[in-house]
């Protein structure tokens, strides 16, 4: 369950902690006809970033621009912590990222290894975003309503909400 002393005291750690603990999240750009999709995120908390790995020749990769925004979506693995990040989203072919980064589910789609001709990196410099805790009992969720169903002056407690912002 998400804490929500964590999310209220120290939200951009536990941030970091669920992105590492996730598969996937959704990454599109901002201001285009595109949809988001979904992406293996890769976690840098020393550059407030997140790096994706793409070929060349995808949508994504194709449509990006100088200064291109984009969002990542969260939603935890238990389903009760969800994020919608934003920041500038830029090809970025570190080596030493790739390096860091590169395991046997990312080899899986690359024919070529570290040195296939599409393999590239994404970086999405992170700005700001907002995030969300919720409890996922529904014991809980229930009593909470039915207090604030019972006062006109109480809201139910099932979550934290918080507004991030990376240095």
């Amino acid at each position: 369950m998400a804490s929500f002393s964590e999310a209220r005291e120290n939200p951009v750690e536990q941030l970091w902690d669920e992105i590492d603990s996730i598969h996937a999240g959704m990454l599109g750009l901002m201001g285009g006809n595109m949809h988001m999709q979904p992406m293996a995120p890769n976690a840098d908390r020393k550059r407030n970033s997140i790096w994706f790995f793409s070929k060349t020749d995808s949508h994504l990769v194709q449509a990006l621009r100088p200064g291109s925004r984009a969002h990542f979506c969260v939603v935890g693995k238990d389903h009760d912590y969800h994020a919608c990040l934003a920041g500038t989203l830029v090809e970025n072919k570190d080596p030493a990222k790739i390096d860091e980064y590169w395991n046997s589910v990312v080899a899986a789609w690359y024919e070529g290894g570290k040195s296939d001709p599409k393999l590239t990196l994404l970086e999405l410099k992170l700005d700001d975003g907002e995030i969300w805790a919720s409890t996922n009992s529904s014991l809980k969720f229930g009593w909470e309503i039915a207090k604030a169903n019972m006062s006109d002056e109480k809201m139910p407690d099932v979550g934290v909400h918080r507004e991030v912002r990376f240095a």
